[in-house]
């Protein structure tokens, strides 16, 4: 699978809602009214993943959320990771 270059990924960030590139990751910090609100995101975020069966890294403390993407066995960012971000944004 082709991994993008940093200036191609910043190139396609910009499609993107606040995402940024983090050392072969992207990654979008959340704030939410609640723990459980964080959390109910989460699980939509889960669920999105386990069906594509790319799954990111989640943080969360309280009502804040990071999720970082990129595919470990490829070593960086590609359609899967910014696939996933697109779809993330749209349930946020």
């Amino acid at each position: 699978m082709k991994t993008y270059s940093e200036e191609t990924i910043k190139t396609e960030l910009k499609m993107l809602k606040e995402w940024q590139f983090d050392t072969n990751t992207i990654l979008k910090k959340f704030v939410f009214s609640d723990f459980t609100q964080a959390l109910g995101f989460i699980v939509q975020v889960g669920v999105m993943a386990e069906k594509r069966n790319h799954h990111p890294e989640l943080f969360n403390v309280y009502n804040k959320v990071t999720i970082r993407l990129t595919t470990h066995d490829a070593g960086g960012v590609t359609d899967k990771d910014l696939d996933l971000a697109k779809a993330i944004d749209e349930i946020q």
